[in-house]
């Protein structure tokens, strides 16, 4: 279930393709494609309640279109498990062997990451043990950045795509807390204090440094209060 170039994929390891659980197919694999409709999720919570292995090709929850966010395979994904009660094995995101698998095709000695959700381009980042560079460009934010999980947190943190070529400010630990630029935060309790402009994109990577340094393992989003010392906007 999924696009034309999924279909020719399965094919190509010699795997038939079937349409319906009549067939007795002995895997589903579910990728995303828009004209997915009802009938093929039926078609396929059928046959993994038929006893049919599940794979889902990625389980992104949403993906950016020119109009707006807009569901993704994730939530069709839900849509099988809710009428399965089953969890799909994911030969895609989050899981690491997609990015090992990347980086050996390319020789690549230290990858770099880069995606704009936390919950499967940055986790599988993660979970592949490479850096990881979050792109400020899609769903995730920055707020959503600095409450992420511990698994969830980039390595850094990128306004767009054109970050990649320009230098990446120090994010440095001293005695009143963590600098980035020139933005200053430190932790006290549940606060994170911010000598910068909420504008800026180092007051924000001060931040996230400081908060995660105060909290190393975080097993759920945990979202602090800020205060800005400065006025938003308003570059000093």
């Amino acid at each position: 279930m999924g696009s034309a170039h999924l279909r020719d994929c399965v094919s190509s390891f010699g795997m038939e393709i079937v349409s319906s659980h009549h067939d007795g197919p002995q895997g589903v694999i579910q990728g995303f494609d828009p004209a997915v409709g009802w009938k093929d999720l039926a078609e396929a919570a059928f046959a993994i309640n038929g006893g049919a292995i599940w794979v889902a090709t990625n389980t992104d929850l949403t993906i950016p279109r020119a109009e707006g966010i807009a569901p993704g395979n994730g939530a069709l994904v839900e849509a099988v498990a809710a009428a399965t009660k089953a969890k799909p094995l994911v030969a895609g995101k989050p899981e690491p062997l997609l990015f090992r698998r990347a980086a050996e095709t390319f020789q690549a000695t230290r990858p770099l990451v880069v995606g704009d959700r936390l919950d499967t381009d940055i986790l599988g980042g993660n979970n592949a043990a490479f850096n990881t560079a979050l792109v400020l460009t899609g769903v995730d934010t920055v707020r959503t950045a600095l409450a992420a999980r511990t698994a969830e947190r980039p390595d850094y943190l990128l306004a767009d795509l054109s970050g990649l070529y320009e230098p990446y400010p120090v994010v440095e630990v001293t005695g009143f807390g963590v600098r980035c630029g020139s933005a200053m935060a430190s932790v006290n309790g549940d606060t994170i204090t911010i000598d910068g402009d909420e504008a800026d994109l180092d007051s924000w990577r001060a931040a996230c440094a400081a908060w995660w340094l105060a909290h190393p393992r975080q097993e759920h989003a945990v979202e602090p209060k800020l205060s800005f010392s400065q006025i938003v906007g308003i570059k000093p």
